[in-house]
């Protein structure tokens, strides 16, 4: 068969599912993974075919595709940050948006070190704490675009930071002289659980915040298939992941220390004035490139 066919076929098969642009986006996220093709080879090459000892998988594949399966899962990885994540069902897939989060974090690390250098901390490493860590993606990002920094995950999910710890990174860390992330488990909803000593100069996190009622909103790629524990909060209580996180904060945020935490893009007010009733004065919604309410900074 070829290239352009299975394309052209597959695209077809899953347009009672998606969009066709979004449709084509999957298939070829697959034929890349799979095949090890370009996203652009049956055009250039249109006589390119698919070898028949990749055929079953392709059909495998496929099928899991038209059952709504998510093409991250299917392949196992999911791009973030410019990086290859390796994912299963037991985290969330990294979503672009989150990438925000990193983005921050990063370009709040030159003011961070001058006030560092005043407080005669210069000489130690960048300590980061990233709740909720999932996959460990943003945690990792971290570690990579941070050389030295030391970087703490945490997560309630044993096979979630199963996933974290099994990133397989290290030549690229070796390359950056940078450090890989330390992964512990924790219930960060638990006020007797207990951190790592000393003081963080960043608090990250990316938490369930999705209500309960926007459930019937949701696609089934990933009602059926990504984890419900990283994903949804009770009507009643939206920010109860907000209140631990900031409770974390107060507890072991260095004075000159930033937050930063994705949030429920419906829910930016509301958000924001639990942390100023916490104690963070400058606490602030920030926009992502929709212009969506995607972050609060602190």
């Amino acid at each position: 068969m070829l290239l352009k066919d299975f394309i052209n076929e597959s695209v077809a098969s899953l347009r009672d599912l998606y969009p066709e642009k979004e449709a084509r986006s999957i298939v070829l996220m697959l034929c890349e993974a799979v095949l090890g093709v370009q996203r652009y080879t049956h055009l250039i090459e249109p006589q390119t075919e698919v070898p028949a000892s990749r055929e079953a998988v392709l059909s495998e594949a496929m099928e899991r595709l038209r059952a709504a399966e998510p093409v991250q899962y299917v392949t196992g990885v999911a791009s973030f940050c410019g990086h290859d994540f390796r994912v299963t069902k037991d985290v969330l897939i990294p979503r672009p948006e989150t990438e925000c989060l990193v983005q921050e974090a990063c370009a709040a690390v030159e003011a961070l070190e001058r006030m560092r250098l005043a407080a005669g901390r210069a000489g130690e490493p960048l300590r980061i704490l990233d709740l909720c860590t999932g996959s460990g993606c943003v945690a990792w990002s971290m570690a990579l675009a941070l050389p030295g920094a030391r970087v703490t995950g945490v997560d309630v999910s044993e096979e979630a930071l199963a996933v974290a710890r099994g990133q397989e990174f290290g030549r690229t860390l070796r390359r950056a002289g940078a450090r890989a992330p330390e992964f512990i488990r924790m219930d960060i909803l638990d006020p007797g659980a207990s951190l790592p000593e000393g003081a963080f100069d960043l608090v990250l996190s990316n938490p369930p915040y999705i209500l309960e009622s926007q459930k019937a909103a949701m696609r089934r790629n990933v009602l059926d298939y990504e984890p419900a524990l990283a994903l949804f909060v009770p009507d009643e209580d939206p920010l109860l992941f907000y209140r631990a996180i900031a409770r974390w904060s107060k507890h072991c945020l260095a004075p000159w220390g930033r937050g930063f935490a994705e949030i429920n893009e419906d829910l930016g007010p509301q958000t924001r004035a639990l942390f100023i009733a916490e104690g963070f004065s400058r606490a602030a919604v920030r926009k992502d490139f929709f212009g969506k309410n995607r972050l609060i900074s602190y």
